[in-house]
């Protein structure tokens, strides 16, 4: 019994993603303010670290933007972790550890994804689309389908609002 529970154990260790793929707006948010910060400063205090991080969550958008207020930097949020950010990046501490440690505190950090980008907006990969993924295509690009109750007129004004949005794209 104690074998074959150390090998479901081992199993489902080996089966959990890592922190980096968990963690992706975490990792990939905190690497850009990591990145800004050192390339500016040469020396980090964790008060340099955090003006960074306040000026960057500013300009935040989508899910950076939440992630922002799960960490406290926004200006509308209700608690405040910048110095779990802060103290470990001045101390150069990896930004996936940092990810890592945060998600202990809340969980609802590495649960945060980046939307899929679309790559290819051809009428036969839009036409297997739902109408609420191509109403939120639209939504993201700030359009609107008004009037339209067909699949094919949402498919019809994708293709034609795409060139004004989306530039590396195949039509």
């Amino acid at each position: 019994m104690l074998v074959f529970s150390l090998v479901i154990l081992l199993f489902f260790r080996r089966a959990s993603p890592s922190a980096a793929t968990n963690c992706e707006v975490c990792v990939g948010f905190l690497q850009k303010v990591y990145g800004s910060v050192t390339s500016a400063h040469r020396d980090l205090t964790p008060a340099l670290v955090e003006d960074e991080l306040s000026r960057t969550c500013a300009a935040a958008q989508g899910k950076e933007a939440r992630l922002c207020y799960y960490l406290g930097a926004s200006s509308d949020a209700a608690t405040r972790v910048t110095s779990s950010v802060s103290q470990p990046l001045s101390s150069h501490v990896p930004v996936e550890k940092v990810c890592q440690r945060l998600s202990s505190r809340d969980t609802q950090i590495c649960e945060l994804r980046y939307d899929p980008q679309l790559r290819d907006l051809s009428s036969d990969v839009l036409r297997k689309m739902r109408v609420v993924e191509l109403r939120n295509i639209l939504a993201s690009w700030g359009e609107e389908c008004r009037g339209c109750l067909e699949k094919h007129e949402f498919v019809s004004l994708i293709q034609e609002k795409a060139p004004l949005h989306v530039h590396s794209v195949e039509l």
